[in-house]
């Protein structure tokens, strides 16, 4: 669907949640030969759909543009292994799967979720369009297939004899342009009795604790329960269990199954949480016009901080060279006169600059030798875990910023 109108249902767009400018794709790191070379900048700006409340970020790059060659690998992230080790133990048990099951996860990257399948001798398949990312899935002997799911994907599938008893989708709702053709083809390898598991940001916790910085090129969609609903409903699927998640700042797991599916009664959580949405009040026009003057405030009071902090000498760096944490420099104008550098984990992004505000990216192994007065965490959703990986600059008497929902110092 063209710019304007729902990528969903095809309704005219007429509200704006947010307008965060100009911005460089998140994840389109620059190399230091490229550093004066230039990037191009796409309006960021987020709509939402007066008919099935779908909001929906305005499209101006491909998702092949964007996913073909990525940059950020989930197996960085100690509390994300974790936490999908702790899904895989509580799935298979929840389900009965065995060996004669088969699990899909469609989004695998680098194979840090399938992984966990393996001790249990279940047979996996992954599917990416990542050439980069999915050797890593290969090194780990998990079998990926390099391509977008769709509804012509699954039908190629289907035809060779594909259906699945788990279907398994990790923050990749949010990331597809066209959600009504990807959820089309889940139905088509689903199992007769399978179900599909997905996670993604909850736009009432966005909302909420105006997370405006998990808004970027790449993330498509942003979700409720509701809304998800409507989408699975118009494709003959129907969700029948879902959970409120601590990942992302506050996130959905939904359980869906086929329509026609009786072994998968729909729990009381599911209205519950469709309850609380309403109350919220997602489907009142004036929650989403009101999110925008609060994320304003907040980049007014980090502008403030940073610009206090730099007249009185201090150093200040970052770190997290994460997508949410391009988003927030880009849309507040902080460049490197400001942070000095971002420290990040990731061996891929150590040497490169972060997009737009060309801040390079260093390795946590120099913050002895840098000796920031202050350390700016970009992923607030993984501070605890941060500070506590960075605690060495307490001996200098360093300190911690986080900005979202509030400017904390700490």
């Amino acid at each position: 669907m063209e710019n304007g109108y729902c990528r969903f249902c095809g309704e005219k767009l007429e509200t704006t949640m947010i307008d965060l400018g100009l911005s460089p794709l998140s994840n389109e790191y620059v190399t230091a030969k490229d550093i004066y070379r230039g990037q191009f900048f796409y309006p960021l700006v987020v709509h939402v759909c007066p008919k099935c409340f779908l909001t929906q970020a305005a499209m101006y790059q491909q998702p092949e543009q964007i996913f073909g060659e990525y940059q950020y690998f989930s197996s960085f992230s100690s509390s994300w292994l974790e936490h999908c080790k702790e899904y895989v133990s509580m799935i298979v048990p929840r389900l009965k799967l065995n060996e004669s099951s088969h699990v899909l996860e469609i989004a695998c990257n680098d194979g840090y979720l399938l992984q966990y399948f393996l001790p249990y001798h279940i047979p996996v398949k992954g599917i990416d369009p990542a050439k980069n990312v999915i050797e890593k899935a290969a090194e780990r002997g998990i079998p990926v297939e390099c391509g977008f799911f769709d509804e012509d994907s699954a039908q190629a599938m289907s035809a060779n004899g594909e259906r699945y008893d788990l279907i398994i989708g990790n923050n990749v709702l949010a990331h597809v342009p066209d959600i009504g053709r990807f959820v089309a083809g889940l139905p088509v390898v689903l199992g007769q009795t399978g179900t599909i598991t997905m996670e993604f940001p909850h736009l009432m916790r966005l909302l909420e604790h105006t997370q405006f910085d998990t808004i970027y090129h790449e993330h498509f969609s942003y979700l409720s329960l509701g809304t998800v609903c409507t989408v699975f409903e118009a494709n003959g699927l129907k969700i029948y269990d879902v959970e409120e998640l601590p990942t992302h700042g506050g996130s959905l797991r939904i359980y869906a199954a086929h329509a026609a599916d009786l072994s998968h009664p729909i729990t009381s959580r599911v209205e519950e949480l469709l309850q609380r949405e309403c109350d919220f009040g997602l489907r009142d026009m004036a929650v989403y016009r009101a999110f925008s003057q609060r994320a304003s405030k907040i980049k007014l009071d980090t502008l403030s901080l940073l610009t206090a902090l730099k007249q009185e000498n201090k150093k200040i760096m970052a770190f997290g060279a994460a997508a949410k944490g391009n988003t927030f420099i880009n849309y507040c104008g902080i460049k490197r006169d400001i942070i000095d550098g971002v420290f990040d984990s990731n061996i891929h992004k150590q040497g490169l600059y972060l997009p737009g505000s060309l801040i390079p990216i260093l390795s946590p192994d120099t913050l002895q030798e840098q000796r920031p007065d202050y350390l700016l965490i970009l992923p607030w959703n993984l501070s605890e875990e941060i500070a506590e990986s960075a605690s060495c600059i307490r001996q200098w008497g360093g300190k911690f910023i986080t900005c979202i929902p509030e400017i904390r110092v700490f």
